[in-house]
């Protein structure tokens, strides 16, 4: 979101920024797939802006960025950026810039946008103002126990990075032997804490909340389309998100009830997100919704392209009513 200057002048001029994705940057094929793709959403979006008559153009979020600006002279950034020299840590320093050069821009600033970069402290944040999310434990290196409180199945995953990477059917685990050989691969894989968490086996429920004066609510539920009924293998994996071509997943308009709204607002609120954010619930059989992802950069892009288009046009809202917002708010 920009700073807070007085007078909002007409925008006309737009910049996107993506991810400066470059194979190096990543320990694995997968993450790198998971940040190439931001360049064509930043295309894609960027064509969409010109059809309604902005002047706009793309950079990558990379060391230049400073000094492509100045040249530039936007009058709105569109931040798309999810990593800066692979880390998605590293990404607050793309808002930090702009507030630095006192650009207005869509979406979280730098403390948001770094505290997301780690999940355990999400969630323990989350935690304190009361907000459901499955009991959780983090790993910290590969031969720390896990914690005997936890009841298994554990949902076994990366605390450092988003987009489904190596999310499988492996994630699920259902002893300790199991947990451990997930845990030491992705701790040998990434060099990074791992985080666990109970599963939670039931429905999933994707909530989209943009803030553009008021916030506004949209929520879905994930339809699975597997050859089975089988509630373990009911979650997102990354070959769902970024390989297989035929659709695995598909969404249908949810009623959130009124206390898992005040649940995503909490956590807009204490988690300092700004603009827009995705969350996702889980929903067991007795009908309680956890909270156990929150994205506040999540991808953007029209319907067919990612969950926010898709979720919006279930609600009537077309994806350019979006940009309009952000880009005028």
């Amino acid at each position: 979101m920009s700073l807070n200057i007085k007078a909002k002048p007409k925008i006309n001029k737009i910049a996107i920024l993506y991810s400066d994705a470059k194979r190096e940057y990543f320990p694995t094929e997968e993450v790198y797939i998971t940040e190439v793709e931001v360049k064509g959403r930043a295309q894609l979006i960027a064509k969409i802006l010109k059809s309604k008559g902005y002047q706009v153009e793309t950079f990558p979020g990379n060391a230049q960025l400073h000094n492509t600006l100045l040249e530039y002279k936007p009058d709105k950034v569109i931040n798309l950026v999810d990593s800066v020299y692979g880390q998605e840590y590293l990404a607050g320093t793309i808002p930090a810039t702009l507030e630095l050069l006192q650009i207005s821009y869509t979406g979280s600033g730098m403390l948001a946008t770094s505290i997301n970069a780690n999940k355990y402290l999400t969630k323990s944040l989350l935690e304190q103002y009361g907000v459901t999310t499955p009991k959780y434990q983090l790993v910290r290196h590969s031969t720390d126990e896990v914690d005997e409180e936890l009841d298994y199945p554990l949902f076994v995953k990366l605390n450092e990075n988003h987009g489904s990477l190596e999310v499988s059917q492996s994630s699920v685990c259902f002893d300790e032997k199991m947990a451990n050989q997930q845990i030491n691969y992705l701790y040998n894989t990434y060099q990074q804490p791992i985080l666990l968490e109970e599963f939670v086996a039931g429905r999933e429920i994707t909530v989209v909340l943009v803030d553009g004066g008021n916030k506004k609510i949209y929520a879905a539920e994930k339809i699975f389309h597997r050859s089975d009924e089988d509630p373990f293998r009911k979650i997102v994996t990354f070959d769902d998100n970024w390989i297989t071509e035929e659709k695995t997943i598909t969404y249908e308009k949810y009623e959130l009830p009124e206390s898992v709204k005040k649940a995503a607002k909490t956590a807009f609120n204490i988690l300092k997100i700004e603009d827009y954010a995705k969350f996702d619930f889980r929903l067991d059989e007795a009908g309680r919704h956890y909270l156990i992802d929150v994205n506040v950069n999540p991808a953007l892009g029209p319907s067919g392209s990612c969950a926010i288009g898709s979720i919006l046009e279930l609600h009537g809202v077309s994806f350019y009513t979006l940009l309009d917002r952000l880009i005028h708010y």
